[in-house]
Protein backbone atom coordinates (compact mmCIF):
# COMPACT_ATOMS: atom_id res chain seq x y z
CA UNK A 1 0.00 0.00 0.00
CA UNK A 2 1.43 3.40 -1.00
CA UNK A 3 2.57 5.69 1.80
CA UNK A 4 2.76 9.48 2.04
CA UNK A 5 3.63 12.08 4.68
CA UNK A 6 1.07 14.77 5.43
CA UNK A 7 0.95 17.93 7.52
CA UNK A 8 -1.03 17.74 10.78
CA UNK A 9 -2.88 20.86 9.64
CA UNK A 10 -4.43 18.74 6.87
CA UNK A 11 -6.21 16.50 9.39
CA UNK A 12 -9.82 17.53 10.01
CA UNK A 13 -11.53 15.14 12.44
CA UNK A 14 -11.87 11.85 10.55
CA UNK A 15 -10.85 13.47 7.24
CA UNK A 16 -7.37 14.04 5.80
CA UNK A 17 -6.80 16.24 2.76
CA UNK A 18 -3.78 15.54 0.54
CA UNK A 19 -2.38 18.41 -1.53
CA UNK A 20 0.79 19.44 -3.35
CA UNK A 21 3.02 17.06 -5.29
CA UNK A 22 1.42 14.02 -3.65
CA UNK A 23 -1.93 14.92 -5.23
CA UNK A 24 -0.47 14.63 -8.71
CA UNK A 25 1.44 11.46 -7.83
CA UNK A 26 -1.63 9.72 -6.41
CA UNK A 27 -3.97 10.76 -9.22
CA UNK A 28 -1.83 10.84 -12.35
CA UNK A 29 1.12 8.53 -11.62
CA UNK A 30 -0.34 5.81 -9.40
CA UNK A 31 -3.81 6.37 -10.94
CA UNK A 32 -5.64 5.70 -7.68
CA UNK A 33 -9.43 5.92 -7.69
CA UNK A 34 -12.13 6.66 -5.12
CA UNK A 35 -12.40 3.68 -2.78
CA UNK A 36 -8.68 2.84 -2.89
CA UNK A 37 -6.71 2.84 0.38
CA UNK A 38 -3.50 4.66 1.34
CA UNK A 39 -1.27 4.94 4.40
CA UNK A 40 -0.57 8.49 5.57
CA UNK A 41 1.93 9.50 8.25
CA UNK A 42 1.82 12.75 10.21
CA UNK A 43 5.60 12.85 10.71
CA UNK A 44 5.13 12.44 14.46
CA UNK A 45 5.10 8.63 14.54
CA UNK A 46 1.41 8.11 13.75
CA UNK A 47 0.16 6.21 10.70
CA UNK A 48 -3.34 6.52 9.26
CA UNK A 49 -4.93 4.00 6.94
CA UNK A 50 -7.36 6.00 4.82
CA UNK A 51 -9.76 5.44 1.96
CA UNK A 52 -10.03 7.91 -0.92
CA UNK A 53 -13.43 9.64 -1.00
CA UNK A 54 -12.94 11.93 -3.97
CA UNK A 55 -10.53 13.95 -6.08
CA UNK A 56 -11.15 17.69 -6.08
CA UNK A 57 -9.16 20.49 -7.69
CA UNK A 58 -5.56 19.97 -6.50
CA UNK A 59 -6.59 17.86 -3.49
CA UNK A 60 -7.51 14.32 -2.48
CA UNK A 61 -10.23 13.92 0.16
CA UNK A 62 -9.80 10.84 2.36
CA UNK A 63 -11.50 9.29 5.40
CA UNK A 64 -9.50 7.73 8.26
CA UNK A 65 -10.15 4.01 8.67
CA UNK A 66 -7.51 3.27 11.29
CA UNK A 67 -4.88 5.13 13.32
CA UNK A 68 -1.88 3.54 15.03
CA UNK A 69 1.55 4.47 16.34
CA UNK A 70 4.29 3.83 13.82
CA UNK A 71 6.44 0.85 14.85
CA UNK A 72 9.50 1.43 12.68
CA UNK A 73 11.17 4.25 14.65
CA UNK A 74 14.16 3.35 16.84
CA UNK A 75 14.05 4.59 20.42
CA UNK A 76 17.64 5.77 20.13
CA UNK A 77 18.10 9.30 18.77
CA UNK A 78 21.18 9.59 16.52
CA UNK A 79 22.41 12.78 14.90
CA UNK A 80 24.94 12.35 12.10
CA UNK A 81 27.37 15.25 11.73
CA UNK A 82 28.56 14.46 8.22
CA UNK A 83 31.53 16.13 6.57
CA UNK A 84 30.11 17.22 3.22
CA UNK A 85 31.06 14.73 0.52
CA UNK A 86 31.13 15.33 -3.23
CA UNK A 87 28.06 14.97 -5.43
CA UNK A 88 26.25 11.67 -5.36
CA UNK A 89 28.24 10.45 -2.34
CA UNK A 90 26.44 12.93 -0.08
CA UNK A 91 23.09 11.99 -1.62
CA UNK A 92 23.87 8.32 -0.97
CA UNK A 93 24.88 8.96 2.65
CA UNK A 94 21.67 10.86 3.37
CA UNK A 95 19.46 8.26 1.73
CA UNK A 96 20.99 5.28 3.50
CA UNK A 97 21.30 7.05 6.85
CA UNK A 98 17.58 7.71 6.78
CA UNK A 99 16.94 4.03 6.00
CA UNK A 100 19.08 3.05 9.00
CA UNK A 101 17.01 5.25 11.32
CA UNK A 102 19.10 8.37 11.93
CA UNK A 103 17.06 11.21 13.49
CA UNK A 104 18.93 14.23 12.18
CA UNK A 105 21.73 15.02 9.72
CA UNK A 106 24.00 18.05 10.03
CA UNK A 107 26.20 18.69 6.97
CA UNK A 108 29.58 19.93 8.21
CA UNK A 109 32.17 22.07 6.44
CA UNK A 110 35.67 20.96 7.50
CA UNK A 111 39.26 21.81 6.60
CA UNK A 112 39.29 19.10 3.94
CA UNK A 113 35.82 19.63 2.53
CA UNK A 114 36.13 19.80 -1.26
CA UNK A 115 32.60 21.00 -1.99
CA UNK A 116 32.46 24.78 -2.21
CA UNK A 117 29.39 26.55 -0.80
CA UNK A 118 29.57 30.14 -1.99
CA UNK A 119 26.93 31.81 0.17
CA UNK A 120 23.79 31.31 2.26
CA UNK A 121 21.71 30.90 -0.91
CA UNK A 122 23.94 28.05 -2.01
CA UNK A 123 23.68 26.42 1.44
CA UNK A 124 19.89 26.70 1.39
CA UNK A 125 19.73 25.17 -2.09
CA UNK A 126 21.84 22.20 -0.96
CA UNK A 127 19.76 21.75 2.19
CA UNK A 128 16.52 21.70 0.20
CA UNK A 129 17.92 19.08 -2.16
CA UNK A 130 19.16 16.87 0.68
CA UNK A 131 15.89 17.26 2.60
CA UNK A 132 13.96 16.06 -0.43
CA UNK A 133 16.20 12.99 -0.62
CA UNK A 134 15.55 12.36 3.08
CA UNK A 135 11.79 12.65 2.51
CA UNK A 136 11.79 10.13 -0.34
CA UNK A 137 13.94 7.72 1.69
CA UNK A 138 11.61 8.06 4.70
CA UNK A 139 8.64 7.17 2.49
CA UNK A 140 10.42 4.18 1.01
CA UNK A 141 11.46 2.59 4.30
CA UNK A 142 8.26 3.31 6.28
CA UNK A 143 9.75 5.80 8.72
CA UNK A 144 7.42 7.43 11.25
CA UNK A 145 9.25 10.75 10.99
CA UNK A 146 11.13 12.60 8.28
CA UNK A 147 14.82 12.84 9.13
CA UNK A 148 15.74 16.51 9.40
CA UNK A 149 18.64 17.88 7.35
CA UNK A 150 20.11 21.08 8.75
CA UNK A 151 21.82 23.92 6.94
CA UNK A 152 25.56 23.26 6.50
CA UNK A 153 27.70 24.54 9.37
CA UNK A 154 31.41 24.86 9.99
CA UNK A 155 33.10 22.25 12.18
CA UNK A 156 33.59 24.62 15.12
CA UNK A 157 29.91 25.58 15.04
CA UNK A 158 28.88 21.91 15.02
CA UNK A 159 30.92 21.32 18.18
CA UNK A 160 28.75 23.77 20.13
CA UNK A 161 26.01 21.13 20.28
CA UNK A 162 28.15 18.25 21.56
CA UNK A 163 27.24 18.67 25.24
CA UNK A 164 23.55 17.92 24.70
CA UNK A 165 24.32 14.33 23.65
CA UNK A 166 24.78 11.42 26.03
CA UNK A 167 27.53 10.01 23.82
CA UNK A 168 29.51 11.77 21.07
CA UNK A 169 32.09 9.94 18.94
CA UNK A 170 34.46 10.79 16.13
CA UNK A 171 36.00 7.91 14.13
CA UNK A 172 39.65 8.75 13.40
CA UNK A 173 42.32 6.71 11.65
CA UNK A 174 44.94 8.02 14.08
CA UNK A 175 43.17 6.50 17.11
CA UNK A 176 44.70 3.21 18.28
CA UNK A 177 43.20 2.54 21.72
CA UNK A 178 39.43 3.03 21.73
CA UNK A 179 37.41 0.85 19.40
CA UNK A 180 33.79 1.54 18.55
CA UNK A 181 32.83 -1.77 20.12
CA UNK A 182 34.63 -1.11 23.40
CA UNK A 183 33.18 2.39 23.74
CA UNK A 184 29.65 1.11 23.11
CA UNK A 185 30.11 -1.80 25.54
CA UNK A 186 31.24 0.54 28.32
CA UNK A 187 28.39 2.91 27.47
CA UNK A 188 25.80 0.13 27.86
CA UNK A 189 27.24 -0.82 31.25
CA UNK A 190 27.15 2.73 32.59
CA UNK A 191 23.85 3.97 31.10
CA UNK A 192 20.78 1.89 32.08
CA UNK A 193 18.48 3.55 29.52
CA UNK A 194 21.04 3.42 26.70
CA UNK A 195 18.33 2.55 24.14
CA UNK A 196 16.61 5.90 24.65
CA UNK A 197 19.42 8.42 24.54
CA UNK A 198 20.78 11.01 22.12
CA UNK A 199 24.02 10.10 20.36
CA UNK A 200 26.20 12.16 18.02
CA UNK A 201 28.49 10.77 15.33
CA UNK A 202 31.04 12.93 13.52
CA UNK A 203 32.20 11.60 10.15
CA UNK A 204 34.83 13.36 8.06
CA UNK A 205 34.63 14.12 4.32
CA UNK A 206 36.97 12.69 1.71
CA UNK A 207 40.39 12.90 3.33
CA UNK A 208 38.93 12.70 6.84
CA UNK A 209 39.30 15.15 9.69
CA UNK A 210 42.58 16.95 10.23
CA UNK A 211 44.60 16.19 13.36
CA UNK A 212 43.86 19.70 14.60
CA UNK A 213 40.09 19.21 14.20
CA UNK A 214 40.20 15.94 16.12
CA UNK A 215 42.17 17.58 18.93
CA UNK A 216 39.64 20.42 19.16
CA UNK A 217 36.77 17.93 19.04
CA UNK A 218 38.20 15.82 21.85
CA UNK A 219 38.58 18.92 24.02
CA UNK A 220 34.89 19.64 23.44
CA UNK A 221 33.85 16.14 24.50
CA UNK A 222 34.10 13.93 21.40
CA UNK A 223 35.43 10.41 21.97
CA UNK A 224 37.84 9.32 19.22
CA UNK A 225 37.35 5.72 18.05
CA UNK A 226 39.11 3.47 15.56
CA UNK A 227 37.20 1.54 12.92
CA UNK A 228 40.02 -0.93 12.43
CA UNK A 229 43.14 -1.21 10.28
CA UNK A 230 41.44 -0.43 6.96
CA UNK A 231 40.77 3.10 5.72
CA UNK A 232 37.08 3.49 4.91
CA UNK A 233 35.60 5.92 2.43
CA UNK A 234 33.39 8.57 3.99
CA UNK A 235 30.19 6.97 2.68
CA UNK A 236 31.31 3.57 3.99
CA UNK A 237 32.30 4.93 7.40
CA UNK A 238 28.95 6.66 7.96
CA UNK A 239 26.87 3.60 7.21
CA UNK A 240 29.18 1.18 9.01
CA UNK A 241 29.14 3.24 12.21
CA UNK A 242 25.38 3.77 12.13
CA UNK A 243 24.74 0.08 11.50
CA UNK A 244 27.02 -0.99 14.35
CA UNK A 245 25.45 1.45 16.81
CA UNK A 246 21.92 0.42 15.85
CA UNK A 247 22.81 -3.23 16.26
CA UNK A 248 24.78 -2.93 19.51
CA UNK A 249 22.14 -0.76 21.19
CA UNK A 250 19.23 -2.94 20.12
CA UNK A 251 17.69 -0.60 17.57
CA UNK A 252 17.40 -3.33 14.95
CA UNK A 253 15.09 -5.46 17.07
CA UNK A 254 11.28 -5.53 16.98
Amino acid sequence: MSRFFIEKDNIYGDKIIITGEDYNHIKNVLRYKAGDNLVLCDGEKYDFTVTIDAFETNSVITTILHKEENKTEPLIDITLFQGIAKGEKMDFIIQKSVELGVKNIVPVITERTVVQLKDDKDKTKKKERWQKIALEAAKQCNRGIITGVDLPVKFNEALKNVNKFKLSMIPYEGEKNFTLRSVLSEFKEKVPDYKKVEIAIFIGPEGGFSEKEVEIGVKEGLIPVTLGPRILRTETASLAVLSIIMYELGAMEY
